[in-house]
Order: structure tokens, then C-alpha cells, then sequence
């Protein structure tokens, strides 16, 4: 994990992003159920949370430069937020709009599952990969995008021809993809869509909701209303067996559950047996309309000559795995407003660092914890040593004692 001594011992390499966000940054409104009064004009916003959520990792002045995201300052952008965020010295682009106002946006939650409610007050300037093009941000080490299935493959493409013009000559290096479905789009009809987006993206995770929404159901136990684990692990399950030529991760995020890690191993021939495809032959993505699926399993496990070959194939198990929230109180539950994105942040920022995606689940479960403690954004500071802090607490202290209480070595 960054740490303070890290800060030193790469302050004089090239700065180097290593993770950037192509969320929004919104000024929120929140309502909540009577007789919680509504708070107004607050940091928000998926791209501000997860900036925050690579951030907790990354203490300044060099690491956390190497957090980047967009801010677009509308005509009526408060300096108060513009100090604020200066604050964090981030890599963020803050980008005067004078012809416009500040993207903002109200959350309106509902019961005690905290249902949310989201719509635009103002319209939206939705982020491209043309915002990041002739800047530091294009060649991060790890991309979040928050889109739909079509618009991930838009994004993704649309990055990687950018890096790979705008390299220099042999420097060429494809970054990570952490992909987050806008649940609008988390539909039976998008599940095609949806497939076809997974081969581009390292990670996809939808939240419980997003994923039961691809999949025709609302995720939650039909006696108790709760977020059901076996609703989620079938999901994925289904989800993944679909698609047994490649490997993929889903981390799906169910709130007070944590988070559940799918990822399918499936076959991987050894050297001598591995064919070469023709450009013809060769297809990327996932389902196709056409995709005769009795076909498709029966030569599963078959070689040229129509032979099983079980003994020459290694297999992949891949990973099932619960990583559960850091905060199981729901009393140390605030306000969930940014949980999500902040996970999203943290975990990306970890394999951007090069660990594994369950050590990167544990920082993403951390950041969020300190995300939904308070209402709006967690506080910075330092301690009576000098180091940073946020909510009073230092990170790695929190991480330290989070893996430890899982029993995650």
C-alpha cells in the first residue's frame, strides 16, 4: 500500500498516473426518510468518490498525484469545493464552464434497505475519452468507467487507439479496465450487450440490484427482503458458465453483505497444443445471436481430431470468494451515498499496484468504510506525528486491522 516512506522513494521517477476515473463530479442533494432533514450542496458524484477512494492509499505530495479525474466547474462552482478538492492534491484537471452550471444531482433514499432514488437537476457533461486525450490522465495504469455495455466498448476502444498514437515509440502498454454498469441500463434485454463488453474489461462490478437486473430479478430473499448471497453467487454463476472460453471477473458489490469475487478459470491448453487462429476464425466478445450453445459445450473438451483429451488439460478453478464490508455495525452507517464508487476506487487503485483482486477487494471494502461513516466525503488530516489521516484514522492502520479481522494474510 502507499505509504508515507513510499512518497519518498519515487519522487524522483517520471509521474506516472495510476488510476484515473471518467465519473462525474456532482454537487449533491440528499433526502432521507422523515423526520432526517435533507442536506444540500455537497461534494458528490461516482468520479469524486472513487478519486477519493484511490486517494485514501496514495498520501501526498507525490502519490496522491498520481490520482487523477475531471472536475467541470460550472458558473456557479462554490470556491469553498474548489479549496476542498485543491486540498486533496490530486492529478485533477478543474476545468472552468463558464456557459454552463455545475452538474448537480438529487439522491432520495427509501426504508431501511436505504432504496436509492437519483435523478439530474441540471444537465449532465458526461465524460469522453477526448477529455483525457494530450493529457497525463490518457496513460494511466488503471481506468474506472461508469457506462453502459455499449458505451463501455466505445470507451475502451476509444482509449487504447488514443494511448497507442499518442505513445511514444515502443511504450506502448494497455492499461487495467474496471467497468461499473449505470443501472438504467442493468436490463434482460442489455444481458447480450453485456457479454459481448466483458472481454474488454478486467473487472465489470455491478452492485446486488445491477446484477439481478440482467438477469430478470431484483436480488433480494423473497421472506426477508434482505440483499440474497445465493441470489448473487447463482447470478454469476450463470453468468460466467455462459461464457467458458475466457476468463472474466465479476466483483459484485451487495452493500451490508460486502462483496462477492467471481472469477472463471476454465481450460488452458499447454504450449505444444495451442493453434494458432486465423483473423477469419478469430472472434472477441461474448454471446452472439447465432452462438449454437449445444455445439459450443459439447466441444468443450475436445482437441482437432474430435478426441477427449482430459489428461492434457489444466484447469483453471478460479475464485469464489465473500469479502465482507469493514463496518458490520449498521449503527457506523451514516450515509451509503458514494460507498460503492469509493470501493470501486480503492480496489482499482491496488491492481493498478499490482495485487491480487482479492487483496484489492480488502482496500476497496476499507475505502469504502471510511466513505459512509459521515455524511459527504470523509475528512483529511494528520496526526501528532505528521501523517495523514482520514476521519482521525490513519489507512493502512485500518487495513492492517481489516485483513487481520478476516483472517486475510
Amino acid at each position: 500500500m502507499g505509504s508515507e516512506s513510499e512518497n519518498k522513494a519515487v519522487e524522483d521517477e517520471d509521474q506516472v498516473m495510476d488510476f484515473v476515473t471518467l465519473g462525474m463530479f456532482i454537487i449533491d442533494e440528499i433526502d432521507y426518510p422523515p423526520p432526517r432533514p435533507p442536506i444540500k450542496g455537497i461534494i458528490g458524484g461516482a468520479g469524486t468518490y472513487s478519486a477519493l477512494g484511490a486517494r485514501l492509499f496514495s498520501p501526498a505530495p507525490v502519490l496522491s498525484q498520481r490520482v487523477g479525474w475531471i472536475v467541470d466547474q460550472g458558473s456557479d462552482f462554490p470556491e469553498p469545493m474548489t479549496r476542498q478538492i485543491r486540498s486533496w492534491q490530486t492529478g485533477v484537471l478543474l476545468r472552468p464552464t463558464p456557459d454552463r452550471l455545475t452538474t448537480r444531482g438529487w439522491n432520495g433514499y427509501d426504508g431501511p434497505a436505504d432504496h436509492r432514488a437519483f435523478k439530474y437537476l441540471t444537465a449532465k457533461k458526461r465524460l469522453t475519452a477526448d477529455d483525457v486525450s494530450g493529457t497525463p490522465l490518457l496513460h494511466a495504469k488503471a481506468f474506472h468507467i461508469i457506462c453502459s455495455p455499449s458505451r463501455c466498448r466505445e470507451l475502451v476502444g476509444d482509449i487504447l487507439a488514443l494511448r497507442k498514437e499518442q505513445a511514444a515509440e515502443g511504450s506502448y502498454v494497455r492499461p487495467l479496465f474496471i467497468w461499473e454498469p449505470v443501472p438504467d441500463l442493468c436490463t434482460p434485454d442489455e444481458l447480450l450487450n453485456c457479454t459481448n463488453a466483458l472481454p474488454l474489461v478486467d473487472v465489470c462490478s455491478p452492485n446486488h440490484a445491477e446484477l439481478a437486473g440482467f438477469m430478470g430479478s431484483d436480488g433480494l430473499d423473497p421472506e426477508t427482503g434482505e440483499i440474497s448471497k445465493k441470489a448473487v453467487e447463482a447470478s454469476c454463476e450463470q453468468l460466467l458458465a455462459s461464457m467458458p472460453l475466457q476468463s472474466y471477473t465479476l466483483v459484485v458489490r451487495a452493500g451490508e453483505k460486502g462483496c462477492y469475487i467471481a472469477k472463471n478459470g476454465g481450460r488452458k491448453r499447454p504450449p505444444k497444443m495451442a493453434t494458432k487462429k486465423t483473423k477469419k476464425e478469430y472472434v472477441r466478445g461474448g454471446l452472439r445471436p447465432d452462438t449454437d450453445m449445444f455445439s459450443l459445450f459439447a466441444g468443450l473438451l475436445q482437441d482437432e481430431e474430435g478426441a477427449v483429451a482430459r489428461e492434457e488439460i489444466e484447469v483453471d478453478p478460479g475464485i469464489e470468494m465473500w469479502v465482507p464490508p469493514y463496518h458490520t455495525d449498521a449503527d457506523k452507517v451514516v450515509d451509503p451515498t458514494g460507498g460503492g464508487n469509493t470501493f470501486l476506487g480503492g480496489m482499482a487503485l491496488a491492481m493498478a499496484r499490482g495485487e491480487s483482486v482479492e487483496e484489492a477487494c480488502a482496500w476497496g471494502s476499507v475505502a469504502a468504510g471510511f466513505a459512509i461513516e459521515q455524511v459527504g466525503v470523509p475528512a483529511l488530516g494528520r496526526d501528532e506525528e505528521g501523517r495523514e489521516t482520514w476521519n482521525c484514522v490513519r489507512v493502512d492502520d485500518r487495513l492492517r486491522e481489516f485483513k487481520e479481522r478476516i483472517g486475510m494474510v
